[in-house]
């Protein structure tokens, strides 16, 4: 187990609040933007089509790249200050390129009009657009700068862990699967935390090939580039990043629960070989996303499928089986933190499901381009990743005792989980009645029925994110309340050595 001094640990603890605090803020203003689209296609309000598709591209491109990197600082700081130490610096600049990219793209997209999309569908942004180059050439680089930003994060975290644990191959697990006798455990948080960041650091990779050449595009109107080959590196990229995300949460639900069960969760071989499993499966799965391009060579689409299924089994019934066994018969209080990680372990496994069933080809032919898409992720990320956020937020902000006696902030979190659920049940019953998804309104649908109940739902939507917002508002007072009064630093508990 990693010894710091009190010093470090509130250096550290000062670097995470510094994210979390650039979340809180962020966070609410992007459910905004998709509170002012919802009202567009509920006929409430009029945007225009230009404003909806700008507000698309900035929620879209927002909300993934606020929730990664909560993610990543939630993780540094769980690893920094219990299994290796890293740089602050290091970890200082990363968030400052990050902040730069974000005010880049807010300008590029609110005052520059930039709309092609979280995808940059290429050729889009260069094709009959209505926007300046300009704002096209500004959301390139701000992408290109958090993508940096980021690759620099993940070799530093996973090196670092590479030299502590003797390897690559150690921080995978690989010697849990021989006959040998384990010299030193290895904290599931840690080989979690490994499986996440390196298909990361290869999606961002590919992230960056795929911008670099809009980039070249942008200078060069002349050049021409093979619009499937950038459609693959998109969504491989996009995907990635999604799933990555949710694992990165799941890795600190492993690091954190026991501290409120009492019970040890330690790395054994079905782990291993589940997570090692989902190592592999993750960078193919995202296939799945070009099932309607006919260019696509069929042996990837049948890729595409088998590794959607694969993908989502043995991380998640194994984590599923663990949450249940650290939980049955522990007589645990169920406090704010504890809520948050089972529900959001719940919402990862509804938004999981739904995931699998949109991949199986047979049914993406009719769900493909209807709501039922934004529902799945919508699932995982809002009531998943988003939650799983609050809880380590609270973990900072709260002491166990008063994270249990916080009835304030279960009010708050309830109001948030019902508002948000109805809110994503309106996608999966437009996906189901077969309501197009990026429509900025429903207008032009020559369908009465269709245009009707896309409006209706869409106005349902609205009310629900004004409740999962008010839910929002009451869990920031109590966090705030508890930062400002201040609190004592959490310790690293022994079942976590």
């Amino acid at each position: 187990m990693l010894q710091l001094n009190s010093i470090d640990i509130k250096k550290q603890r000062k670097f995470v609040l510094v994210w979390g605090i650039t979340f809180l803020i962020v966070f609410p203003l992007l459910i905004t933007l998709g509170l002012l689209m919802r009202l567009n296609q509920g006929e409430e309000i009029q945007l225009g089509m230009d404003r909806f598709y700008t507000l698309m591209t900035l929620h879209g491109l927002g909300m993934a790249g606020v929730l990664y990197s909560m993610a990543f600082a939630a993780l540094w700081y769980l690893i920094g200050t219990r299994h290796t130490k890293l740089n602050l610096g290091l970890g200082y600049f990363v968030y400052f390129v990050v902040l730069l990219g974000v005010i880049g793209l807010a300008y590029a997209t609110l005052i520059g009009k930039f709309g092609a999309g979280w995808y940059l569908l290429y050729p889009l942004p260069f094709k009959g657009t209505n926007w300046p180059a300009w704002s096209t050439g500004l959301s390139i680089v701000s992408l290109i700068l958090l993508g940096v930003a980021w690759i620099i994060g993940i070799l530093h975290v996973v090196y670092a862990l590479a030299k502590e644990y003797g390897g690559l191959t150690n921080l995978l697990g690989w010697q849990y699967l021989g006959k040998k006798n384990v010299q030193r455990e290895l904290p599931p948080i840690v080989m979690i935390t490994t499986i996440s960041l390196v298909p990361g650091l290869i999606a961002y990779l590919a992230g960056a090939v795929f911008l670099f050449m809009n980039l070249f595009q942008h200078f060069e109107p002349a050049l021409s580039f093979d619009a499937l080959l950038l459609k693959n590196l998109a969504f491989f990229f996009g995907h990635t990043l999604v799933n990555i995300t949710l694992y990165c949460c799941i890795g600190w639900v492993y690091a954190l629960l026991p501290e409120f069960t009492g019970r040890e969760w330690k790395t054994n071989k079905v782990l291993v070989y589940s997570w090692n499993a989902t190592f592999v499966f993750i960078l193919f799965a995202y296939f799945h996303h070009l099932y309607m391009d006919f260019a696509q060579p069929l042996a990837l689409q049948y890729a595409g499928q088998f590794a959607s299924y694969l993908s989502a089994i043995p991380a998640t019934a194994i984590t599923m089986f663990g949450v249940i066994t650290q939980l049955y018969h522990s007589k645990i209080k169920w406090g704010i933190i504890p809520l948050t990680f089972l529900i959001g372990v719940a919402g990862w496994a509804i938004g999981g499901f739904s995931a699998v069933v949109d991949s199986t080809i047979a049914i993406n032919k009719v769900l493909h381009n209807t709501l039922w898409v934004p529902a799945h992720f919508h699932t995982y990320m809002l009531t998943g990743v988003v939650l799983f956020i609050f809880g380590f937020l609270f973990y900072l902000s709260h002491t166990k005792e008063e994270q249990e006696k916080d009835k304030t902030a279960k009010i708050g979190f309830w109001l948030f989980v019902i508002g948000a659920h109805c809110f994503i049940a309106t996608f999966y019953t437009g996906g189901m009645n077969s309501i197009p998804r990026r429509y900025a309104d429903y207008k032009g649908i020559p369908i009465n029925s269709t245009h009707t109940t896309g409006a209706l739902l869409a106005q349902i939507a609205a009310i629900c994110i004004g409740l999962l917002l008010i839910g929002l508002f009451i869990m920031y007072g109590s966090i705030f309340n508890k930062l400002r009064k201040g609190k004592n630093i959490p310790m690293v508990p022994s079942t976590n050595t």
